[in-house]
């Protein structure tokens, strides 16, 4: 099975609802991952500034970010842009994800095209 776990929640909303989100969908990712499941996962919208909030040890979902950093397939380009998240996007190592080429835009993570690719998408 092809699943990619897209993470939308805002760290900086300061809820526990997003903390809940993106623990619960790096969970799921690596529930997948250990099944033998083909996994990835893409931080979009203001998900794109999870990355450098989850590398942080004393986070609560680090433990679980940690264990799924490798099935990361990027974060989309313009929400990095947008949410001040590129220079971290660039300094984790992370992909800039521009195969949705909205004009005007530094491009965006395609969903249509992991659709597109039998992957299901499920969101956080």
């Amino acid at each position: 099975m092809k699943h990619a776990v897209v993470i939308l929640s805002d760290p900086n909303s300061g809820t526990e609802e997003a903390v809940a989100r993106t623990y619960n969908g790096c969970a799921f990712a690596y529930d997948c991952k250990q099944h033998g499941d083909e996994v990835a996962i893409i931080f979009l919208g203001a998900g794109a500034r999870w990355p450098k909030a989850l590398e942080d040890s004393n986070h609560p979902a680090h433990k679980v970010y940690t264990g799924v950093k490798d099935n990361i397939l990027g974060v989309s380009s313009e929400c990095a842009v947008v949410f001040g998240a590129e220079a971290d996007t660039r300094e984790l190592g992370y992909k800039l994800l521009t195969d949705n080429a909205l004009p005007e835009t530094s491009g965006l993570a395609s969903i249509r095209n992991l659709i597109d690719d039998d992957y299901k998408v499920v969101t956080f």
